[in-house]
């Protein structure tokens, strides 16, 4: 009965929730003298709540996203679809729900409406004329809202019988626990290929041809693009670009305090409420009683808390002459602050910076020279967007304004040249043979555009091209094979009482690992294997540039009885219950659709549908 409650409370907070936003929705009606969108069984589906419905989700969608959705998108996303087939299912429901004679009586009508927060006054009782502006605004009749209500209501009471009852078997939830929550304790080490004894037999050319076509992934080009394109980067530009000595000198002047740095001092102040308690505290540190670190603790400071950075003499105030005193770190004070009373302790003398214009003067041209060279080129945008708009080709465009002009063979993560921008990887991602060159801005302040010239597909290199690779990669795949071999070998000797550090290997002992673990060193399906195998037993795993021998010492079971694996199996149990009644009341709708028929009346839809473009 849980289930059924939860449900039925559950779907009168929905449908206040439905009231509350029907108020202020618009009123909005479909005339007319055929009404139905479809009839399921007995049951016809008015056309108004389709409209209301689709409307409701088109205005959910808005809010959600921001984004006015047009009915044109809502049929992209087939919103219309869902929407029709959700209020079919419900007037399924509702056709079965007749058919049995469900229904309840005016008095639990009149119950759940005033119980309804939308139609409630300002005294938190149920208000008339809230009620009846309510259903004004939504566009419906008292006598519409109430049959939908009662629909609603027995819909709810034969969806409980339904649902009601299912739950999870405990010997389920017991199993699941247990496979999910078991660990295992094992012993491994890894075995490197420098460990390898055996030689590598030289190839022949059948196992070469073998090895070949047992590996097409690695000898086969990706997708390439062979693109052209013209690109005018501010480093071009630059060389053309004259900045004078006055404009290098006020840059210079308006950066002084970067240039021009006094001596500063890492200083930390502890203020203290009097003076007397500072100078006590001054003592304590010249008597060895105290260290300063030990003061700040116990004032429950933090040492970032007194921190003041780096600052020059005349920001310490009072305290600025003693502090630049201080030939080395120390401790000065008492002084006053504008907080009180405070020590100073000195940690780092930071040595004046003084930055010459000449010396400067390189790194501020560069930095002149550089902006005129983005804004020339932003200046340049809408003249190149109109020569390209005129028909002008990459070629012509790179030519009239000085641009490079360029051809590469492009894949899906280049990025040398011009592909290292992110600007230019975007376009070279989804650009076709149907596209025109557009400009476009990098994020240097360069701009470019480009062309797909040819797609070439993916293709299979022929074995006498990668004829190296064929063989390197042989090689290293037998040089595992044999490793693992050599590491077979190795098990009866642990079996019989070696240890895997006496064979002069770096033996890792793992304990309560679980299927999900990660083991760094290991290959990628290494717990899988470990969670296979029998207790006591070894097994030797290959990856991919070293072989595992492992061992597994112990299965842990999980713990079915402690108060958290209670609790977690309690909310599975919940949850998986919840989700096999949710299928079993879909099952049961669709079976009541298919018993009831449906017909479709497509010429009301679409003029639904036409209402809302």
């Amino acid at each position: 009965m849980a289930t059924g409650k939860t449900s039925r409370t559950f779907g009168w907070i929905l449908m206040g929730l439905v009231m509350v936003g029907l108020v202020g929705f618009g009123s909005t009606n479909f005339g007319g003298s055929v009404r139905s969108v479809a009839t399921v069984g007995e049951t016809e589906v008015d056309a108004n709540r389709y409209l209301r419905e689709l409307q409701s989700e088109m205005n959910a969608f808005q809010a959600e996203t921001g984004q006015r959705l047009t009915m044109e998108m809502a049929r992209g996303i087939g919103l219309d679809q869902q929407v029709l087939a959700r209020v079919i299912a419900t007037a399924a429901l509702e056709d079965e729900t007749a058919r049995l004679g469900i229904s309840v009586g005016d008095e639990e009508l009149r119950k759940r409406i005033v119980d309804i927060p939308a139609f409630k006054g300002v005294d938190g009782k149920f208000d008339r004329d809230g009620y009846t502006f309510a259903l004004e605004q939504s566009g419906l009749t008292a006598s519409e809202f109430e049959k939908s209500l009662r629909d609603e209501v027995s819909r709810q009471i034969l969806q409980a019988a339904v649902a009601n009852g299912v739950s999870t078997q405990p010997s389920y939830v017991d199993t699941l626990f247990g496979y999910a929550r078991e660990t295992r304790d094992f012993t491994w080490a890894t075995m490197s290929v420098d460990r390898l004894s055996t030689p590598v037999p030289a190839p022949t050319d059948d196992a070469l041809t073998t090895y070949y076509e047992a590996h097409p992934q690695d000898f086969t080009l990706p997708e390439i693009k062979v693109i052209s394109y013209a690109w005018l980067n501010p480093e071009d530009v630059i060389p053309t670009i004259t900045i004078s000595d006055e404009q290098i000198r006020a840059l210079y002047d308006e950066r002084a305090s970067e240039y021009l740095v006094p001596e500063r001092r890492m200083v930390e102040r502890l203020v203290f409420n009097t003076a007397d308690d500072a100078q006590a505290a001054a003592d304590a540190i010249a008597a060895g009683e105290k260290t300063f670190e030990e003061l700040v603790a116990d004032r429950n400071l933090q040492l970032s808390d007194i921190d003041l950075g780096d600052l020059p003499r005349d920001e310490l105030g009072a305290a600025g002459d003693a502090v630049f005193d201080l030939e080395e770190p120390g401790v000065t004070g008492p002084h006053d602050s504008d907080l009180g009373p405070a020590l100073f302790r000195m940690n780092a003398i930071l040595a004046a910076r003084d930055t010459s214009f000449d010396d400067a003067r390189e790194e501020l041209h560069g930095e002149l020279a550089a902006d005129a060279a983005r804004r020339l080129i932003s200046d340049m945008v809408a003249e190149l967007d109109d020569q390209m708009a005129g028909g002008a080709t990459i070629e012509e465009v790179a030519k009239s304004h000085n641009m490079q002009l360029g051809t590469l063979n492009w894949t899906a993560g280049d990025s040398e040249g011009i592909a290292a921008y992110d600007a230019f990887r975007e376009v070279a991602e989804v650009v076709t043979t149907d596209d025109f060159p557009e400009i476009t801005l990098l994020e240097d302040g360069g701009v470019f555009a480009l062309r797909l010239d040819e797609l070439q597909a993916p293709r299979l290199q022929e074995q006498a091209e990668v004829a190296d690779a064929v063989r390197a990669g042989w090689d290293a795949e037998k040089r595992l094979d044999l490793l693992a071999e050599e590491a077979r070998a190795l098990i009866p000797q642990l079996e019989n009482g070696e240890s895997l550090s006496s064979l002069g290997l770096t033996e890792v002992i793992e304990q309560d690992q679980t299927r999900e673990a990660f083991v760094e060193g290991t290959p990628p399906n290494f717990m899988r294997e470990v969670f296979g195998m029998e207790p006591g037993s070894w097994r030797v795993l290959e990856s991919s540039d070293n072989v595992v021998l492992v061992r597994l010492d112990a299965i842990q079971p999980a713990e079915q009885d402690s108060d958290d694996a209670k609790t977690l199996k309690a909310n599975f149990a919940t949850g998986t219950a919840q989700e096999i009644a949710l299928d079993v009341e879909n099952a049961f709708a669709r079976a009541v659709q298919n018993r009831a028929g449906i017909e479709l009346n497509r010429a009301v839809i679409n003029a639904v549908n036409a209402q809302l473009q």
